[in-house]
């Protein structure tokens, strides 16, 4: 694979990735009553992500690439379906509330995941971490205030469940290290796969949206993939802290696309998810600086 060894270069190779993560709230609000298809944008998504991430494993390391999916043992499988169950939560959080909102609790990942670990892994969490967490979690209870609608509060615990099923995967990758990172997230796509298939057949509905609806749904697991493979090749010379840092264009990035009245959606965050995404990022903020002391890296490969 591809590393950027020039932090110069890798940073904004990893900025472009989240900038190319950021356009997915767009992509689903310019769908056709995309609630009224979740799960053929989940079949469609999952499939475009495992085919997509496959070929790209073909084309880095031959035929052979399939002998990955014998080494992702326990924790691989754990790490792809938490993150398949954060792609399927993800669709019902944002279409039952505002982009900001799912954002938002997406950006309170990396707290989710320092709790996990701490159950889990039995890794420690420093003074200034528990600090960082209960700043982020007055900002995600002012949200849940701000979301009194029925739909709203569903949104919101969806985009929570989302937040986790991701901490779960990173969770996954820290429990053992030698799990193959690109094919636990192919895994996640095959897992929506086969959900989305079981869901459709039961329900007896058609397994493609419009031709219209179909075509976003694989742009949007081609944003994604594209966003991955140039995440990998930046991130690891880019220590941790940055990388927090930077993956915030990804939540400034969607909730501006989707505000952004040239574009047609013009979706305003209302007071408070701008108060409650402010203790939010002030508390991401923080964890960096924290995480910056430490100079730690991490990475996909």
């Amino acid at each position: 694979m591809l590393e950027l060894k020039n932090p110069k270069i890798a940073v904004p190779v990893v900025l472009f990735a989240g900038i190319l993560w950021s356009f997915g709230p767009l992509v689903v609000r310019y769908m056709d009553n995309p609630h009224q298809v979740p799960w053929q944008y989940i079949f469609g998504r999952g499939l475009t992500i495992f085919i997509i991430l496959n070929l790209y494993l073909y084309f880095e390391e031959g035929f052979k690439f399939y002998k990955n999916y014998l080494k992702m043992g326990v924790s691989g499988i754990i790490g792809g379906t938490g993150l398949g169950i954060a792609m399927i939560t993800f669709i019902y959080s944002i279409t039952n509330t505002s982009a900001a909102i799912t954002l938002l609790c997406l950006a309170a990942m990396p707290f989710f995941t320092a709790l996990l670990a701490f159950l889990f892994l039995k890794e420690k969490i420093s003074l200034n971490v528990w600090i960082s967490i209960i700043i982020a979690t007055i900002g995600i209870i002012i949200m849940a205030f701000g979301s009194s609608g029925n739909n709203s509060i569903i949104g919101f615990i969806f985009g929570m469940t989302s937040s986790i099923g991701f901490s779960i995967f990173s969770v996954s990758l820290r429990w053992r290290k030698e799990t193959p990172k690109f094919t636990t997230v192919a895994f996640s796509g095959f897992f929506c796969f086969v959900c989305a298939t079981m869901i459709i057949l039961f329900k007896g509905q058609t397994f493609f949206s419009s031709s219209y609806n179909s075509s976003l749904f694989s742009v949007h697991g081609t944003l994604v993939c594209m966003g991955l493979i140039l995440y990998s090749i930046g991130s690891k010379a880019i220590p941790a802290a940055e990388l927090t840092l930077l993956s915030l264009t990804e939540v400034v990035g969607g909730i501006f696309w989707v505000w952004l009245p040239i574009l047609g959606i013009n979706e305003v965050p209302d007071t408070y998810t701008i108060v409650g995404g402010f203790f939010l990022f002030i508390s991401l903020i923080y964890y960096s600086l924290i995480m910056r002391w430490n100079k730690r890296f991490i990475a996909l490969n």
